[in-house]
């Protein structure tokens, strides 16, 4: 299963790249499909297959993250290839 997971832009670091944190885990992330809208420190994204797609308010964030950790062994293997995973 691949999930769209939130996660917290920590820094910017240019080419259209950012580090982000999901649960603990930083890693960095394309934020190329959002040029238009612009992504700043300390906002919320949906990440997936390492994309940053749109921003989430932190709200929004923490009810997704809960509800997905909810989902027991999906979430863990959603959180064992998201700490496997990098574009460099």
């Amino acid at each position: 299963m691949c999930l769209g997971i939130p996660g917290e832009v920590v820094a910017l670091l240019g080419d259209d790249l950012a580090t982000v944190s999901v649960n603990g885990v930083e890693r960095p992330i394309s934020i190329s499909l959002m040029r238009d809208e612009g992504v700043d420190v300390g906002d919320w994204v949906l990440v997936h297959v390492g994309f940053a797609l749109s921003k989430i308010d932190q709200k929004e964030a923490e009810l997704t993250l809960d509800q997905i950790k909810k989902l027991g062994r999906a979430w863990e293997e959603e959180m064992d290839a998201y700490k496997e995973t990098a574009i460099v």
